[in-house]
């Protein structure tokens, strides 16, 4: 009997060249391509969430790419389960499963055994208060705060789909998120994020890239997308999906569907312009400012991807890691060397079961607690609250923190002389008085 296919699965930081290799593979052994990205399930928007274009796609199958209409809610169990059918059927078929994007938790969920599912919860109506999906963000996260205090640090206030989701979880099984996990972690091969590996044949290629290299190639990206078609893009989207709620005083809402995509909060101030205002000064400073933001958004987001790799992949040692094989795609003149050739005797030799002449990366000690993304800080004196100890530790180095901090000194300072000067007046006046 031939030995089963791998589940291969390539990550990296948006830009790396992802979509790249995937075809090569895909052509390479007569595989079929997953989509592991949150914004590309989405149709439309097909430049700002750089999905591959129609010509690549009829190089070779591709799934859960293009799936729902824009303003669908789509979770990461959906994900989950719509995915691990493509697999198994494309394993049973003898097609290798090639697993490509940026959405890492999507990938977790397909590479370890997440113990909390819908398909377990009880199916008791009702226990879902409708109101609840109708509350802002804020109130939603105050209830989680009061009812599940430990996961509610976790969660940043705004991000209504987890909250609601730990609602849930809440509400239908009568038991706090936090638990689950904490059971999950207490489990055999178990951690905060998942359980045991669902595929004992699976190999991970993470397409690395020099930052400067990388921040300079988003950046030609981004003026690529503009090239493309990028704000009339947004423009027309956002003509049909968001002028009616604006007219009727509801505030864009860019925490569902595609509007979470990178690009519609940056370009909001401009897209929201009348025509003449649009064309103004003002408006076209306006659009300068969103690309600028847009940039800076795309490189942040690639930080954000990389810090998660080696957080929770090479970075926990509380749980088994599929064979993690890193591909230097820097030299984009090298691509065939460093990258082709190299993943191709990577995949072939978990094809043959043999040994592979390549290493696999080593566990790495990182900086932060692997479960620090889950930890939310809150800065009382810039008003604003962060996920995670990176951010944390970023937003206390900056000069805006900084200046909340001297200003709010100084108003310490001006209101204590205000107060003494009262009281010495108050001195003044009764001794006065006395005599």
């Amino acid at each position: 009997m031939s030995p089963r296919l791998p589940l291969v699965v390539i990550l990296g930081a948006t830009g790396s060249g992802k979509t790249k290799l995937s075809l090569e593979l895909a052509k390479l052994f007569s595989g079929e391509i997953i989509g592991a990205d949150s914004m590309q399930v989405y149709k439309s928007l097909d430049i700002i969430t750089a999905k591959a274009t129609k010509e690549e796609q009829s190089a070779a199958p591709h799934h859960l790419i293009d799936i729902l209409n824009p303003n669908e809610t789509f979770t990461v169990v959906e994900y989950k389960k719509r995915a691990l059918g493509i697999i198994e059927t494309l394993l049973k078929n003898r097609k290798l499963p090639i697993v490509v994007g940026g959405t890492n938790y999507y990938i977790e969920s397909l590479l370890w055994k997440i113990l909390i599912d819908d398909s377990e919860y009880s199916k008791i109506p009702g226990l879902l208060p409708n109101n609840d999906h109708e509350l802002p963000s804020e109130e939603l996260h105050k209830k989680l705060k009061s009812l599940d205090p430990v996961m509610a640090k976790r969660l940043h206030p705004n991000n209504k789909r987890k909250i609601l989701r730990s609602l849930e979880i809440l509400y239908k099984r009568g038991k706090k998120h936090s638990e689950f996990l904490e059971e999950q972690q207490a489990s055999r091969d178990g951690s905060k994020s998942g359980g045991g590996l669902r595929f004992s044949n699976s190999v991970v290629l993470w397409l690395q890239c020099d930052q400067e290299i990388l921040d300079k190639r988003l950046d030609d990206r981004v003026d690529d997308m503009l090239k493309q078609g990028l704000v009339n893009e947004l423009l027309e989207f956002h003509k049909i999906y968001n002028e009616k709620r604006l007219i009727s005083n509801e505030e864009a809402d860019y925490t569902k569907g595609i509007f979470q995509s990178i690009g519609f909060k940056e370009f909001h101030p401009f897209l929201i312009l009348n025509e003449n205002e649009k064309n103004s000064e003002e408006g076209q400073k306006k659009l300068k400012e969103g690309i600028e933001q847009l940039k800076m958004a795309t490189r942040r987001y690639a930080r954000k991807q990389k810090r998660w790799i080696l957080n929770r992949f090479l970075g926990r040692q509380d749980r088994q890691v599929p064979p993690i094989y890193g591909l230097d795609t820097s030299d984009v003149s090298q691509w065939e060397d460093k990258v082709s050739k190299k993943a191709e005797q990577i995949v072939r030799s978990f094809i043959n079961n043999t040994r592979c002449c390549y290493e696999s990366l080593p566990k790495q000690k990182v900086d932060s607690n692997p479960n620090s993304e889950d930890i939310t800080f809150t800065c009382e004196i810039c008003d604003r609250v962060f996920v995670g100890q990176f951010q944390w530790t970023v937003h206390l180095k900056s000069n805006k923190h900084k200046k909340m901090l001297e200003s709010k000194h100084k108003k310490e300072k001006k209101k204590s002389y205000e107060i003494m000067n009262k009281e010495q007046n108050y001195s003044f006046v009764f001794l006065i008085n006395l005599f």
